[in-house]
């Protein structure tokens, strides 16, 4: 990456009181009485909103499977796997309890179709067959697992199956399970099957089983499209839900319901009160020019316009003024030729004092290389 060079400081809003968006006004236990943990938070920033007993270490179920997608989908990004590559079903995946797609030893089914049947029906004999597919065993694929979990930053997370079936030791706990779930909102595709409600799955041999999402809120809440359930004696009942409305997605996260009942009524009070409390404010707009033009060396053309990749929004309490600044980098040694979507600096965002996001400056116009003669031309027309 070249080095960052070019500070410039813009001054959005400021307030000589700010209250930290991460504040907590209210207590968690109002929205989750009948759960051992809860945690709600901002979906681009993890910004905390809510949370009784977040770092709490607790047996999560089939929430587990939230890192076994993320693993997935990145293999796919990583080019070690495609969605359309063959999958041969083993005696060990198509011999999985619990939840399952009823998958058949010797079959073959595509890596998308197996991600499907995890996210939508929390498949355990798919979660295997992907996890032997991408690591060679199921052991190898939990090393991944926690060595991915120590990556994403959630410290008081141990899986020892890719499942969430029972097994010694492992654990998470609700601001952990959030952080992965963020990890997992990040790939778009997830979308396609998250959204699922019900589906007819053919099977190669002619078989078909009806899939059906686990997480109800998918049709019951409004803004919901993404989540993962789970339940086992020891875990209790437990939801990982992500809802968007205009601008702002919401994470909410409970682990050890008393039933099913309950995790859903709490995921939905903490996404009402989130919703109706905080915002989300854009600050630079992606593909809006800025006002300050990236200096290129070696051009006739020695500024072009340059845009925001991405957008840089804040989470914050609705009708609160925030101290926010945009700085923007251009990289060193910007030479031409640029072409025109090349990349010119970073444009970061800072609420606070602390940065709390970054996007990539783009070019928008063409800064082509200086020719000999018009160089020439240059010369003359200084020494006039």
């Amino acid at each position: 990456m070249k080095k960052l060079l070019c500070t410039s400081l813009m001054l959005v809003a400021a307030c000589a009181a700010v209250i930290p968006a991460k504040t907590v006004s209210a207590r968690a236990e109002e929205f989750a009485p009948h759960c051992k943990a809860a945690y709600v938070c901002d979906g681009a920033t993890g910004t905390k909103v809510y949370s009784k007993d977040e770092n709490r270490r607790l047996p999560i179920a089939s929430m587990c499977k939230i890192m076994t997608l993320v693993l997935s989908f990145e293999a796919v990004e990583r080019g070690e796997l495609s969605y359309e590559e063959k999958i041969s079903v083993s005696e060990s995946a198509a011999g999985m309890g619990g939840s399952q797609v009823f998958l058949d030893a010797g079959l073959s089914y595509t890596a998308e179709e197996l991600m499907k049947t995890v996210a939508v029906c929390s498949a355990n004999d798919s979660c295997v067959a992907l996890a032997e597919r991408i690591a060679g065993s199921e052991e190898g694929f939990v090393a991944k697992m926690n060595a991915r979990a120590k990556e994403l930053g959630a410290e008081n997370t141990l899986f020892a199956n890719c499942t969430g079936l029972p097994k010694e030791p492992q654990y998470s706990c609700a601001k952990d399970v959030s952080v992965m779930l963020r990890a997992l909102i990040s790939h778009k595709k997830y979308f396609e099957f998250s959204t699922v409600w019900l589906e007819d799955f053919a099977h190669p041999d002619g078989r078909t089983t009806t899939i059906t999402n686990t997480n109800k809120l998918i049709r019951q809440y409004q803004g919901c499209d993404g989540g993962k359930t789970g339940f086992t004696n020891e875990a209790g009942f437990c939801l990982a839900a992500t809802a968007k409305r205009g601008d702002t997605r919401l994470i909410s996260v409970v682990i050890g319901g008393e039933d099913s009942k309950s995790r859903f009524e709490a995921v939905k009070k903490m996404f009402d009160h989130a919703f109706g409390a905080y915002e989300t404010r854009k600050i630079l707009e992606a593909g809006s020019p800025v006002e300050e033009k990236a200096k290129v060396a070696g051009s006739r053309k020695r500024e072009i316009l340059q845009v925001p990749e991405g957008d840089l929004c804040i989470f914050t309490k609705r009708g609160e003024e925030a101290d926010v600044q945009v700085r923007l980098e251009q990289s060193e040694g910007l030479k031409a030729p640029i072409a025109k979507g090349d990349e010119t600096g970073w444009a970061i965002l800072y609420q606070n004092g602390v940065e709390i996001a970054r996007t990539r400056l783009i070019a928008t116009e063409d800064a082509p290389r200086l020719r000999w003669w018009d160089a020439l031309r240059e010369t003359a027309r200084n020494w006039q």
